[in-house]
């Protein structure tokens, strides 16, 4: 049986990859992981050129607290680690480095409300 909670987060991650592809984004990794011991949900790169670090926060609800409360300094610096060491390893042409966060939570609506917070550190 598996955690209810991964599939929500790798649903997410899909559907916010999805989300950033029809808007003009080219996702270059999906879960990559480097050798400065960090894992990046998404890795892709923005309408402009900017390599980016996208973190995916999802909430089924609002008990446990906003999805976006859920990153700390420390993990926003192990993001940032980690894109740098995907960027020299990768090889992939971009205009710079970015970490983002997007969230992904439930609405009065009974839909998802999707919110992406650029430059997060």
């Amino acid at each position: 049986m598996t955690d209810p909670r991964h599939a929500l987060g790798s649903g997410a991650e899909t559907a916010v990859g999805d989300w950033l592809e029809a808007c003009g984004w080219r996702v270059v990794g999906r879960r990559v992981r480097s050798a400065a011991g960090g894992e990046v949900d998404l890795v892709a790169i923005d309408p402009a050129g900017v390599l980016v670090a996208v973190e995916v926060r999802a909430r089924r609800s609002a008990r446990a607290g906003r999805a976006g409360l859920s990153v700390d300094a420390r993990r926003v610096a192990r993001l940032r680690r980690t894109l740098v060491a995907t960027a020299v390893a990768s090889g992939i042409e971009h205009f710079g480095l970015r970490v983002d966060l997007v969230t992904v939570e439930p609405d009065f609506a009974g839909s998802w409300r999707v919110a992406r917070l650029p430059g997060i550190g």
